[in-house]
C-alpha cells in the first residue's frame, strides 16, 4: 500500500503541481554564487601591495587554510560516525534512508561555503590595507566585496543545496510532508558543521589574540599586531578561522534551519485539514520563495555601500546599515505581492490555513525585529554610545572595575532584545490564527525567523567585513605602513567590531525565533513516527487527529509532570556547562600561547629590539592542536544531551530540555556577545585618545577587560545560538528512536511509572 501511494505521489508530483515561483529558489541560489564569483574576482584585481604585505598575507593565509583543512579532518570521522548511527536507525525503522545521505551533503555544502569564505578573507586583507593608503572608501569597498563574498556563497550553497535535494525528493517520494520531513532532518549535518566550526575557531582565535594581548599589550608594552609579538601571525590567522568560517558554518544553519522548519510547519498544517498536494506545495514554496527573492535584493544592496573620507563611526556605520534597511523595506514590499500571487495557485485566493496578508506580516514582524536587535547591539557595543563609553571611563579605577561594568552592561542588554524577540513571536502566532490554531501561529513564528533571515546575503556580508578590515589593519601595521593608513583601518576595525557584534545579536535573535518553530517540527516528528509503529492513542487521546494541544495533554508537557520540569533543569544547566567548557577550552589554550610567547621573549635574541625575528609558526601551531583538542568534548555534549534525555525521560523532558535550553542560552548568549563587544570597543575608545590614550594604565586596565570579553563574544556566546538548534536538530532526527521507547515515554515511566 506504501509503495502505491508512494508512487500515486510522484505521478501527481511529475504531472505539474509545483507552483511556479519555486523556481526562485534555483535561480536565488545561480544569482548568489554568480555574485559571489563576481565580487571575487573584483577583490583580485586590486593591488596586493609592497611584497612584505604580500609575505604577510601569505603566511596568515596558509595558516587559515592548514587550520581549516586539519578541522574538516576531524569532521570527517565525526560525520562517518553519524552515518553509521544514522544507517543503524534506518533499518530499525527511527529514520527515513534518504537522511543518511542527505546530512552528508548538508555539512559539505556548510563546509564548501566556509573555504570560499576563508580563501576570500585571506586574500582580501592585504587589498584592502593598500586600498586604505588611497581613501577610506577604497578600503571599505574592497573589505565590503570581501565580505560579500562570504554572504553571498553561504546563501548560494544553501539554496543550491535544497534545490538539489528537493528535486531528487519531489520526483522520488511525492508527499510533501516526507519530503521536507527528510530535509528538515537533514539539516543536522549543517548543525554539526557549525557548532565545531564556531567553537573549534573561536578557541584558535581566542588563544592566540589573549596571548597577543596579555604578553605583547601589558607586559611588553608593545602595539596592538606589532611584528615582534611571535602571536601576531597566529592572531590574524584566528580572525579568519573564527569570525569568517565560523560565523559563515552559524548563520548558514541558521538559515537552512528556517527555511526549512517553516516549510515543515507549514505542511503539517494544510496535512491536518486534508488539503491536497498543491496546497502543501504552496507552504513548502513560501518560504523557499522567499529565500531567493531575498538573495536578489540583497546583491543590490551591496552595491549601495560607499563612505567619505574623514566619516566619522556614526557615518560609517551608517553606510553598511543603509544596505541592510534598503534591503528589508523591498523585501518587505516584494513579499507581499509575490505570498499574494503564490497563494492563487492551483485557483484559490489563500493558503490553506492562512490569507497571504497574515504571512507577509509575519515575515515584516521578522524584518522589523532583525533591524531593532541590530540597532540595540549597536547601542550597548559602539564606542559612540554611553555604555562603552562608561566602561571607558572605568579604567581610571582598574581593571576590577572595568570588567565589573562590563558585566552589569551585558546583563542589560538582554533586556530589550529579548522583548523584541517576545513581543515579535506573540505577535507572529496570533496574526497566525494562532489563538484557534496552534500550529498555523507557529507557522507564522517561523516565517518571522524567515523574514529575519531573508537578506542574510548583505547582513553576513557587514559581519564578514569585520575580520577582513582586523587583517587589513594588522598587516598594515606590520607592513610599516604611514600611519594614516593604520588610522584608516582602525576606523574600519572599529566599524568591524560593532557590526560583528551587531551580526552575533542578529545570529542570536533568529536562533530564538527557529528554536521555537522547530520545537513543533520536533513534536511533528513524534506523531508521524508513532504513526509508522502503528500507535492509535497515547494515554487515552487519539493519535488520528490529535491536535497540537492534545499532544501536550496525552505526553503530559507542563510544568508539574516532573519529567518535563527536569529536563527544563538539565537545559539550562547544560547551556551553562557548555559555555564552562569552551571558557576553560580557551583558557588552557591562551596559557600555551602565553607561556611560548614569554618564551620567546626571553630565548631569542633581538626580538624586541627587531633584529630577530619571532618564530610565528610555533604560537600558530599551538592555536591550532590546542583548537582541534578542546573543540571535541563541548560539540559532543550538544549532541549526547538530547539524546540520553529522550531515551530516559521521553517526549516530555526531551521538550523540557530544549524550553529551558532554549530560554537559558538565548539570554545568556546576548549577555556574553555584547558584554564582549562593549569591552573590546572600550579598549578602542581608549586608544583613540580617551583616559590616557594608548600604552597608559587605564589602556592596560581596559585591555585586561578586553582580554575576559574575548571567549564571550568570540567563543562562548556565539556558539550558545548554535547549540539552541543542534539540540533541537539532534531532537527531530532522533524523534523516531524516542518513539520507539515506551511510545516516547522513555525509559525512566517504563521502568518507575508502573
Amino acid at each position: 500500500m506504501d509503495i502505491l501511494l508512494g508512487s500515486v505521489l510522484a505521478e501527481e508530483a511529475a504531472s505539474g503541481t509545483l507552483p511556479w515561483l519555486w523556481w526562485l529558489l534555483p535561480i536565488g541560489a545561480t544569482a548568489a554564487l554568480s555574485a559571489a564569483y563576481y565580487f571575487y574576482n573584483g577583490m583580485m584585481e586590486e593591488d596586493e601591495g609592497t611584497d612584505r604585505m604580500i609575505e604577510i598575507a601569505e603566511a596568515v593565509r596558509q595558516g587559515a587554510m592548514a587550520y581549516l583543512w586539519a578541522q574538516y579532518r576531524v569532521l570527517a570521522y565525526v560525520f562517518g560516525g553519524l552515518f553509521v548511527l544514522f544507517g543503524i536507525l534506518t533499518m530499525v525503522g527511527a529514520q527515513d534512508i534518504y537522511v543518511v545521505f542527505a546530512f552528508l551533503t548538508a555539512g559539505f555544502a556548510s563546509g564548501v561555503s566556509g573555504y570560499i569564505g576563508m580563501r576570500t578573507a585571506t586574500n582580501a586583507s592585504a587589498r584592502t590595507a593598500w586600498a586604505a593608503s588611497k581613501s577610506l572608501d577604497d578600503g571599505l569597498r574592497v573589505s565590503f566585496r570581501g565580505g560579500a563574498v562570504m554572504g553571498m556563497g553561504v546563501v548560494g550553497m544553501a539554496l543550491l543545496d535544497m534545490t538539489l535535494w528537493f528535486t531528487i525528493l519531489y520526483f522520488a517520494v511525492g508527499d510533501p510532508v516526507r519530503i521536507v520531513s527528510i530535509m528538515l532532518s537533514a539539516a543536522v549535518g549543517a548543525s554539526t558543521m557549525a557548532l565545531f566550526g564556531r567553537v573549534g575557531g573561536g578557541i584558535y582565535t581566542k588563544a592566540a589574540d589573549v596571548g597577543a594581548d596579555l604578553v605583547g599589550k601589558v607586559e611588553a608594552g608593545i602595539p596592538e599586531d606589532d611584528p615582534r609579538n611571535p602571536a601576531t601571525i597566529a592572531d590574524n590567522v584566528g580572525d579568519n578561522v573564527g569570525d569568517v568560517a565560523g560565523m559563515g558554518a552559524d548563520l548558514y544553519e541558521s538559515y537552512v534551519a528556517s527555511i526549512l522548519s517553516a516549510a515543515a510547519l507549514g505542511v503539517a498544517g494544510a496535512a491536518a485539514v486534508n488539503a491536497n498536494i498543491t496546497e502543501q506545495l504552496k507552504y513548502m514554496t513560501a518560504p523557499m520563495m522567499l529565500a531567493g527573492l531575498g538573495v536578489l535584493i540583497s546583491i543590490a544592496a551591496v552595491f549601495i555601500v560607499r563612505t567619505n573620507e574623514g566619516a566619522t563611526m556614526k557615518e560609517l556605520m551608517f553606510s553598511l546599515e543603509s544596505a541592510i534597511w534598503a534591503a528589508a523595506g523591498v523585501i518587505g514590499v516584494l513579499s507581499y505581492i509575490l505570498l499574494d500571487l503564490l497563494s492563487r495557485v492551483g485557483g484559490t485566493v489563500q493558503f490553506a490555513n492562512h490569507q497571504p496578508w497574515q504571512v507577509w506580516l509575519c515575515v515584516v514582524i521578522g524584518l522589523a525585529a532583525g533591524i531593532a536587535i541590530g540597532r540595540i547591539t549597536e547601542y550597548y557595543t559602539s564606542g559612540e554610545h554611553p555604555p562603552t563609553q562608561g566602561i571607558a571611563a572605568k579604567s581610571e579605577t582598574g581593571p576590577g572595575t572595568v570588567i565589573i561594568d562590563g558585566l552589569a552592561v551585558g546583563m542589560q542588554s538582554t533586556g530589550f532584545p529579548v522583548l523584541v524577540i517576545v513581543v515579535a513571536t506573540a505577535f507572529a502566532f496570533y496574526i497566525a490564527g494562532g489563538n484557534g490554531d496552534t500550529l498555523a501561529g507557529l507557522f507564522g513564528v517561523a516565517m518571522a525567523a524567515v523574514g529575519m533571515l531573508s537578506t542574510l546575503g548583505v547582513t553576513l556580508a557587514t559581519d564578514a567585513y569585520g575580520p577582513i578590515a582586523d587583517n587589513a589593519g594588522g598587516n598594515a601595521e606590520m607592513s610599516d605602513l604611514p600611519p594614516e593608513v593604520r588610522e584608516r583601518t582602525d576606523q574600519l576595525d572599529a566599524l568591524g567590531n560593532t557590526t560583528a557584534a551587531t551580526g552575533k545579536g542578529f545570529a542570536i535573535g533568529s536562533a530564538a525565533l527557529t528554536g521555537l518553530a522547530l520545537l513543533a517540527s520536533y513534536i511533528e516528528q513524534i506523531r508521524v513516527y508513532l504513526g509508522q509503529n502503528g500507535v492509535t492513542e497515547v494515554n487515552g487521546v487519539e493519535l488520528e487527529g490529535m491536535t497540537m494541544e492534545l499532544f501536550m495533554e496525552a505526553f503530559r508537557v507542563n510544568p508539574l509532570n516532573p519529567m518535563f520540569l527536569l529536563g527544563m533543569f538539565i537545559g539550562a544547566m547544560v547551556a551553562f556547562y557548555f559555555c564552562a567548557l569552551t571558557m576553560s577550552a580557551v583558557g588552557r589554550a591562551a596559557n600555551e600561547m602565553v607561556e611560548e610567547v614569554r618564551r620567546q621573549f626571553r630565548e631569542i635574541p633581538g626580538i624586541m629590539e627587531g633584529t630577530g625575528k619571532p618564530d610565528y609558526e610555533a604560537c600558530v601551531e599551538i592555536s591550532t592542536q590546542s583548537a582541534l583538542r578542546e573543540m571535541i568534548v563541548p560539540s559532543i555534549l550538544a549532541i549526547v544531551a538530547p539524546i540520553i534525555v529522550g531515551i530516559l525521560m521521553g517526549v516530555a523532558g526531551v521538550l523540557g530540555l530544549l524550553a529551558g535550553g532554549l530560554a537559558t542560552a538565548f539570554s545568556l548568549a546576548i549577555m556574553m556577545a555584547n558584554a564582549g563587544g562593549a569591552w573590546d570597543n572600550a579598549k578602542k575608545y581608549i586608544e583613540e585618545g580617551h583616559h590616557g590614550g594608548k600604552g597608559s594604565e587605564q589602556h592596560k586596565a581596559a585591555v585586561v577587560g578586553d582580554t575576559v570579553g574575548d571567549p564571550f563574544k568570540d567563543t562562548s556566546g556565539p556558539s550558545l545560538n548554535i547549540l539552541i538548534k543542534l539540540m533541537s536538530m539532534v531532537s527531530v532526527v532522533f524523534a523516531g528512536a524516542v518513539a520507539l521507547i515506551g511510545d516516547g515515554a522513555g525509559l525512566i515511566i517504563m521502568w518507575l511509572g508502573g
